[in-house]
């Protein structure tokens, strides 16, 4: 019978978890503010682990001190992570800028206001066709 996850999923969402909590409450660098762990991909073999991470900030130089300061606490939230997940090996941590959440806000802001212009319009046409049956 196969997994339905894999471990290296399983130890990806357990990281998440672990790494979103030591940043919440461990570290206490202002260039962080507020940062959101949104996932972990784990190689196979268990030695690497890519962060995505999200900054509640949209500024670009805000992004880049935030991601800077990650980089260099990466060895201290590994330690602590390895404290907290037993694992042979804890992966070496590399922190990437997730703009998934930004892109995907994006495209929702599309999307409403195209829908909204497009009721406008039709309200518009609707409004014209009432008219010239009065006449």
């Amino acid at each position: 019978m196969a997994r339905e996850f894999s471990r290296t999923r399983r130890v990806g969402q357990e990281l998440q978890k672990e790494i979103a909590m030591i940043l919440q409450r461990e570290i206490k660098d202002e260039r962080l503010g507020m940062v959101t762990v949104s996932g972990v991909e784990v190689s196979k073999d268990l030695n690497y682990a890519k962060v995505f991470v999200t900054f509640l900030e949209n500024d670009a130089e805000r992004i880049e001190t935030g991601m800077a300061a990650l980089k260099d606490a990466s060895g201290y939230i590994r330690s602590l992570v390895a404290k907290a997940v037993r694992l042979r090996v804890t992966p070496e941590l590399r922190f990437v800028y997730d703009q998934s959440l930004v892109e995907g806000m994006r495209i929702s802001t599309l999307v409403s206001s195209t829908i909204a212009e497009d009721q406008r319009r039709s309200a518009g046409r609707d409004d014209e066709e009432e008219q010239e049956e009065q006449n």
